[in-house]
């Protein structure tokens, strides 16, 4: 798929920032692996440091922007509604690494760094609360589900439990021994299936027949 020069840029320096850092990263290095002209990044973000806040723009506008549409999607029940979400951002974190890497560092510097950075995640933090918050309630008086847990601690199980996933899956599969090719996708199966057996418990849901 070609890419507009604008996205060929972020997404090269989206992977450069990954690799190597955003201060060693220079504007030099995105123009050359993009294949464009360094006056380029000056033209579609005016910096590096714009840059580097455009992709956490673009990737967590994609995100939220999937799950509101599944949250106004009337043909599914709030379990159906949950299970989706909680899907696509397993799925993003399998899918764009190099983001999810740089998003930990970002956390990893201990709220010290970009300010605009900062407030999109706190943002981003809210907008997904605010998700569960309605799924839960609705869940809760449709019947759906049977228990109430509280909203910060289901945010915090989800949230918690895919990211520490993706940061402890090296060490996890050198403990192991499995080395196969296909461990990648089955560790993400696996983590989709266990999320997905805890969260019944957590919300009393029992499935339909």
């Amino acid at each position: 798929m070609e890419h507009s020069t604008d996205k060929k840029i972020l997404y090269t320096a989206e992977k450069l920032f990954a690799e190597k850092g955003f201060d060693a990263t220079s504007t030099r290095d995105i123009a050359k692996s993009a294949g464009v002209n360094v006056s380029m990044i000056s033209y579609y973000f005016g910096s590096k440091e714009k840059l580097f806040e455009e992709i956490f723009k673009v990737r967590m506008k994609e995100g939220q922007s999937f799950a509101y549409e599944i949250l106004e999607n009337p043909q599914l029940n709030e379990w159906e509604k949950l299970i989706k979400i909680i899907g696509n951002y397993i799925n993003r974190v399998k899918t764009l690494p190099e983001f999810y890497s740089i998003l930990q560092s970002v956390y990893n510097i201990n709220n010290s760094g970009n300010e605009q950075i900062l407030s999109f995640l706190r943002t981003s933090k809210i907008g997904y609360i605010k998700i569960y918050q309605r799924i839960l309630e609705e869940g809760c008086e449709n019947g759906v589900f049977t228990k109430k847990p509280d909203l910060f601690f289901l945010h915090s199980v989800i949230v918690g439990t895919v990211f520490y996933s993706k940061q402890g899956m090296n060490l996890y599969r050198e403990l192991s021994g499995n080395q196969s090719d296909e461990y990648y996708n089955i560790y993400y199966d696996n983590l989709t299936q266990n999320l997905t057996i805890l969260l019944k418990d957590l919300l009393g849901y029992e499935q339909e027949n």
